[in-house]
């Protein structure tokens, strides 16, 4: 019988944080690190209720369909496995743009919605291109791209532009890691680069408040124990090991005031 594996990580990557574990799954790519509500560059003002309500049941009723189509899919199990589900179409930064439903419409297709914060500005763009082959069924793994991509739509010109000047908009802001504090000076700094670096760009300690980075790592704890682990699976006792309060403690003490 086939055993459930791990899936593989590049040599030198932190995947394991002891006590209070935060799982370092280097392919979590796909982390995002936008707290709802608190999205750098998102529109000031509260959104018209009724308005929002609308936005929010339309991009709902969108994932709903494609994840029913999954469940009816020969290869639903991989489309679920993509990306992590924790964001719902209200959680985007300016749900209501066309930006953001047409996000919610062409991305949920294939799988789990994908925050802004995912990537920075300059790697959407690149993303976005591989993606329009891919929903034509025009991919690089030829018959089975094509029946994988059944019944799937894809932005006209116009629409990509959009989507990719939103994505880019609502982005993860990149940092230097040499310039932040503690500096090639600490553990827990050499941590935080190690652990973040894996997924995506480094973001900024200062992109959040000391109220926020704790809900903050413990998302990416969720979405990185996800990504790294299939059901049945068990920790490896062999990984190196680091202890997510550390981080958390780092962040806190160079955050946004």
């Amino acid at each position: 019988m086939h055993q459930p594996t791990t899936r593989s990580t590049p040599t030198g990557i932190w995947r394991n944080l002891a006590p209070g574990p935060l799982i370092l799954g280097a392919l979590a790519a796909f982390a995002w690190l936008a707290l709802p509500g608190s999205v750098h560059g998102a529109s000031p003002g509260t959104p018209d209720a009724s308005t929002t309500s609308t936005t929010s049941t339309s991009g709902a009723a969108l994932v709903t369909t494609s994840r029913s189509r999954w469940e009816h899919s020969p290869h639903g199990e991989m489309l679920k496995r993509i990306l992590p589900p924790n964001v719902e179409p209200a959680g985007l930064p300016e749900p209501r743009s066309r930006g953001a439903q047409l996000t919610v419409q062409y991305c949920v297709q294939c799988h789990n919605l994908a925050p802004p914060a995912m990537h920075h500005a300059e790697k959407w763009p690149r993303i976005v291109a591989r993606m329009l082959p891919r929903m034509q069924g025009k991919g690089n793994r030829g018959p089975l791209m094509k029946e994988l991509m059944d019944g799937v739509s894809a932005p006209s010109e116009e629409e990509t532009k959009v989507i990719v000047a939103y994505l880019q908009k609502h982005s993860q802001k990149p940092v230097d890691a040499m310039a932040l504090p503690e500096a090639n000076r600490t553990r827990v700094w050499q941590s935080y680069v190690n652990a973040c670096n894996q997924c995506h760009t480094l973001p900024d300690p200062q992109r959040h408040t000391r109220a926020e980075w704790p809900r903050v790592v413990a998302r990416m704890e969720q979405n990185m124990a996800w990504m790294n682990r299939v059901v049945g699976s068990n920790v490896d006792p062999r990984e190196p090991q680091y202890r997510s309060d550390e981080i958390v403690a780092y962040l806190q003490r160079y955050a946004r005031r």
